[in-house]
């Protein structure tokens, strides 16, 4: 397992060792301990969610009330994606900058994502599966999202428009500008 930092601090891309033979393939696709050793980070996992999504679904950009907040694990274990890590909170050098990740079912890679960051994912192939181990339950009070189309974000998507897939939630969701103003977002706490 190789983590490498990403240019937003709290973000990590992860690369799996693949071990394969005649049977096929073998992967160790988490480990805590070398998580805490190559970030200084403990990951704890308190839920693990999986989700099948169309060709073009976009999901987020979402993120849960700091604290105690969400961390994530995140891989795609059938199909791609093109994954988003979000700076959202308010105080951070890279507030409102993104980054992207493709993660892939041929990889084996996978993308950590610390507590307070925006999260999005959108589907390139039909029948994507993703897995997110996180570090605290789901709580709906807790949870919310930032209108992924938001033009001030400026996501990239690697499809059209017209072949995303976005629930109402989704879309109803708050621009940053929106969110920033409504207190909703998380604090930066440099570390």
């Amino acid at each position: 397992m190789n983590i490498v930092p990403l240019g937003i601090q709290g973000a990590f891309a992860v690369t799996n060792d693949q071990h394969t033979d005649d049977r096929g393939m073998f992967v160790e696709w988490f480990r805590a301990d070398m998580i805490e050793e190559q970030t200084g980070r403990a990951f704890h996992t308190a839920q693990a969610n999986l989700s099948v999504s169309a060709k073009g679904s976009l999901r987020g950009i979402h993120f849960a009330d700091v604290p105690p907040g969400q961390a994530k694990y995140v891989m795609c274990v059938a199909g791609a994606i093109r994954d988003y890590v979000i700076d959202i909170r308010v105080g951070s050098p890279t507030f409102g900058q993104w980054e992207a990740i493709d993660l892939t079912a041929a990889k084996r890679n996978a993308v950590l994502i610390d507590v307070g960051l925006g999260h999005a994912f959108v589907a390139l192939d039909p029948d994507t599966v993703v897995t997110y181990l996180v570090t605290d339950h789901y709580k709906p009070g807790s949870e919310h999202a930032i209108n992924p189309l938001d033009p001030d974000i400026g996501l990239d998507f690697p499809l059209e428009r017209s072949e995303l897939l976005v629930s109402p939630k989704d879309q109803e969701a708050p621009s940053l500008s929106q969110a920033l103003a409504s207190g909703l977002l998380p604090a930066w706490e440099q570390g």
